[in-house]
């Protein structure tokens, strides 16, 4: 029951009677009905400024509220300049020994058994090694290695051997056409099948050598006109590089697809001092190692043999025969030179280039030099490629000798063949 103002009860909840008088319970009153009950002056100026400081501090909560949730995204950066760090992720058994000796247990003793204790190496988790447990051949258990993790690179041998073959009548003119069939290929005393065959005019990385030494000098501006008329039978996606050689050699344009390049170098060729002929053909393959293509040719341009090299003819022609890369050579030669190493240059550049597969030619007049550079790199692009896997692989790293046997059509003269003698095998 409720006490009614003027003392009686009523038999309502005390939820449903209203309120008129003064005292705590105005207070949770609605202010509606305050106004309505007809209160005080002071009452309502009281009850006013009650209103008055709960409106004050809603609004600072609210305003508090904003700051709070403001304050992380004005912190923000571009997205553009946040650096991301990765994420350490500690190794288990340490975090778990850390952990055991915080709560002040000892730490477990290692067992094999149990894959918190296995090792990892290299992305494959396997069984650590203990008395109990010998190190034993068992299947690893394969785990992704982790961002950044170092992984071996994935070997993959294919023993597929290419052997460039250029083919001349007795003209010395460039044979094309032939087929497949017309081809028989020798590793030793064995017979190969040919697995690939293509005549096609694929890129080519070239390499220029160019003698620049004091012998050259009436000779000089023919020379240059050569190499001009050589690389008029470029292709726009080959690449070449070019080095003058007197007392040493001297790489003058690195590897580049621009003709005029080349030809802007040439330009400060100066005759002068002694032939280091050796030295420049080092230097020529060595560089092809940077070459983008598996197709490499070197040009010689000289006039006589060798008088100022480190390197030895025997050391040259063992490095020759284990580069992939075809030497072409053209000799300007005197045919009443004096010296010894005038009069064996001829020799040294055929057995040069017969090594690797190329040619030499040997002119008397300076005249043909354009000529013959043009009928090379026209050679260079009509060449036959052979390919074959041996019949026995063995990883010994000797030198097996290869033949190139033709079989012309009928009704053709006797031809040339131009290949490769041989190439070591891998050693591993």
């Amino acid at each position: 029951m409720a006490r009614l103002n003027d003392g009686r009860w009523s038999s309502r909840p005390e939820a449903l009677v209203r309120w008129t008088g003064v005292g705590p319970a105005r207070d949770r009153l609605n202010p509606r009905l305050l106004a309505s009950s007809g209160g005080t002056p002071a009452e309502n100026r009281s009850f006013r400024s009650r209103r008055f400081t709960g409106v004050v501090q809603a609004v600072t909560l609210i305003v508090c509220s904003m700051l709070c949730i403001s304050a992380p995204a004005s912190a923000q950066t571009d997205i553009n300049d946040v650096h991301v760090v990765p994420r350490v992720v500690p190794n288990s058994k340490d975090a778990k020994n850390a952990k055991d000796a915080k709560d002040g247990a000892k730490p477990k003793n290692e067992d094999p058994d149990n894959l918190d204790d296995l090792k990892d190496l290299d992305g494959a988790i396997v069984p650590a090694t203990t008395a109990s447990n010998p190190a034993v051949a068992q299947p690893a258990v394969s785990a992704p290695p982790a961002v950044g993790a170092h992984v071996r690179p994935l070997k993959v041998d294919v023993d597929l051997v290419l052997v460039p073959v250029t083919i001349t009548d007795p003209m010395n003119r460039l044979v094309t056409g032939l087929e497949k069939e017309n081809f028989q290929l020798y590793e030793g005393n064995a017979q190969q099948q040919i697995r690939t065959f293509s005549s096609e005019d694929a890129p080519v990385s070239i390499g220029v050598i160019f003698d620049s030494s004091g012998s050259m000098a009436s000779k000089m501006d023919r020379a240059k006109d050569a190499v001009i008329e050589f690389f008029k039978t470029a292709n726009p996606q080959d690449e070449f590089f070019m080095i003058t050689f007197s007392d040493e050699p001297e790489v003058v344009s690195d590897f580049t697809s621009s003709v005029d390049e080349i030809q802007n170098k040439l330009i400060y060729a100066v005759p002068r001092k002694r032939t280091a002929l050796l030295d420049a053909i080092y230097m020529g393959v060595s560089k092809m190692r940077e070459a983008k293509y598996p197709k490499k040719a070197l040009l010689i341009i000289s006039d006589g043999g060798d008088n100022h090299s480190r390197y030895t003819e025997n050391e040259i022609k063992a490095m020759v025969k284990e580069a992939d890369v075809m030497i072409y050579a053209v000799g300007i030669y005197d045919r009443y030179a004096s010296a010894m190493e005038e009069r064996l240059g001829p020799q040294l550049l055929s057995d040069i280039t017969e090594l690797s597969g190329g040619r030499a030619f040997t002119i008397d007049n300076p005249n043909d030099l354009a000529d013959v550079a043009t009928k090379i790199g026209i050679e260079l692009r009509n060449q036959y490629v052979l390919g074959y896997r041996p019949d026995k692989v063995v990883r010994d790293g000797k030198w097996r000798k290869i033949k190139v046997k033709l079989l012309p059509p009928k009704g053709l003269p006797p031809l040339k063949v131009y290949a490769r003698t041989g190439y070591y095998a891998p050693a591993e």
